[in-house]
């Protein structure tokens, strides 16, 4: 019992618990869409989009969180514009955009003295290094998060599985998606500093992924996907102490195993039941139990 609870008797490790208990829950009102929607890439692509804004603030002594607000509403607004060109796919405009901004947060944060530190954190956070205001920023951006999910519930769910139903309803499609941008980017800004943006997108992604095959709503999905993340967090949290490695890199890797082992266990599950199910009935068989 003492393995599992001496590492969180330390007060730094509490911290990098409670914090990614909130990034989880964050990242799974945002993550949720972004799996439904399959904007896997659009949070990738956001998540490293933030290095310019956070080059140019540590580069000059200055917040890293308006850094990395400032990088995600230029990113948001360069999605929403590219989004709008008929002749470009959305894709590719996205991957020009992502290749763009990250190549110029690197040649920003070459500048720097501690280039490769720089760009380390930035790539791989430190949750250990989680302080109490930090806490504080994170329990905002989850209330922030949970306004936006809520008030935008209905008009999401359209977007998510039939744009057109949605402008139908008179939903605003455009105005829908650039919000629910403007959330995945909260999800991001409140995450980079804690998992890194290269691990980011293992607890935005992997768990709603991992909850979908157990979930029937969509509010199931976020509640299950929180609920994974933390577990991931604690896991990975405890994993790390007793092993030496990297905590938030192995947090991000229990994440994503949890979405392997869930898909595995609910293929098997789906794969009993057809075997326990009655093969279907032969017309003459059916005709001749009616009779009976």
């Amino acid at each position: 019992m003492e393995w599992l609870t001496a590492p969180f008797e330390v007060t730094f490790v509490q911290r990098a618990l409670w914090g990614g208990m909130l990034v989880s829950a964050i990242c799974a009102l945002a993550g949720t869409w972004v799996v439904l929607r399959g904007m896997a890439f659009l949070g990738d692509a956001m998540s490293h989009g933030l290095l310019p804004g956070v080059a140019l603030a540590s580069l000059f002594g200055g917040n890293l969180l308006v850094g990395a607000v400032a990088s995600a509403a230029v990113m948001t607004a360069g999605v929403t514009v590219l989004g709008r060109t008929p002749r470009l796919p959305q894709d590719t405009g996205i991957g020009l955009l992502f290749v763009s901004m990250l190549s110029l947060g690197v040649i920003i944060v070459s500048r720097s003295q501690s280039f490769a530190v720089d760009l380390t954190g930035f790539l791989f956070g430190d949750v250990l290094a989680v302080r109490q205001q930090d806490l504080f920023l994170l329990a905002a951006a989850l209330f922030a998060a949970l306004v936006v999910s809520v008030f935008g519930h209905r008009a999401f769910l359209a977007l998510a599985f039939d744009s057109r139903k949605a402008q139908t309803l008179g939903l605003r499609p455009r105005l829908t998606h650039a919000m629910l941008l403007g959330l995945l980017g909260l999800a991001i800004v409140a995450s980079f500093h804690i998992v890194g943006t290269l691990l980011v997108l293992g607890l935005l992604i992997a768990p709603p992924a991992a909850a979908l095959p157990w979930a029937r709503s969509v509010r199931g999905v976020m509640t299950l996907a929180a609920l994974l993340g933390g577990a991931a967090t604690f896991g990975g949290l405890l994993l790390s102490w007793h092993l030496g490695t990297a905590a938030g890199a192995t947090v991000s890797a229990l994440a994503v195993s949890q979405f392997f082992l869930s898909h595995v266990v609910s293929g098997l599950r789906h794969h009993r039941a057809r075997l326990v199910q009655p093969p279907p009935l032969k017309s003459t068989e059916r005709s001749l139990r009616r009779s009976s």
